[in-house]
């Protein structure tokens, strides 16, 4: 509207779970398709975030981002 296009997200949320209080979500760059672990306190706030790793200690990072679907 009014010649404005919309922006592509470069991150997309792809889960979200709660466990107790705190929420965990993972987080994709839709660029580089890394994968990162967000842990938040209440929900309100983000209190850390880290590369997700697979089980060999690999950064896992998605061959098929958003962008490219």
């Amino acid at each position: 509207m009014f010649g404005r296009e919309k922006k592509k997200q470069r991150f997309t949320v792809k889960e979200n779970h709660a466990v107790g209080m705190y929420s965990l979500s993972v987080i994709c760059d839709t660029v580089t398709g890394v994968n990162y672990l967000a842990a938040g306190g209440d929900g309100l706030s983000l209190s850390c975030i880290t590369p997700l790793l697979d089980g060999n200690g690999n950064v896992v990072i998605d061959k098929n981002t958003p962008e490219n679907f």
